[in-house]
């Protein structure tokens, strides 16, 4: 059984930075491959960024490249999502997800953190 709980979001101008974590109630964190998505009201849930069990691959959404860094600590069993230079268009409920690094889709998922960008 897999866990995930979200923490960090937040209300933040347009420019400031957050950081996301995911705590993972798991045996094994190493196996798991860990992403971020997001969705905001009326759209498609949408991804973000992915990492690997090693921390030897990491995956973006263009939109968020060079702006967000994901990252992970297998010794906390938690993922961390960076996000800098928010835009409005960042708003979005994020989600933490997990799939198993031989899986295609992700299997695990947490209940969301609210990120609200102003202008």
């Amino acid at each position: 059984q897999v866990q995930l709980v979200e923490s960090g979001g937040g209300l933040v101008q347009a420019g400031g930075s957050l950081r996301l974590s995911c705590a993972a109630s798991v045996r094994t964190f190493s196996s798991y491959t860990m992403g971020w998505f997001r969705q905001s009201p009326g759209n498609e849930r949408e991804f973000v960024a992915a990492i690997s069990w090693n921390s030897g691959s990491t995956y973006y959404a263009d939109s968020v490249k060079g702006r967000f860094l994901i990252s992970r600590d297998n010794a906390k069993n938690t993922v961390y999502l960076q996000m800098n230079s928010l835009q409005p268009e960042d708003t979005a409920v994020y989600y933490c997800a997990a799939r198993l690094s031989a899986d295609t889709m992700y299997r695990y998922w947490g209940q969301g953190t609210q990120v609200t960008v102003s202008s």
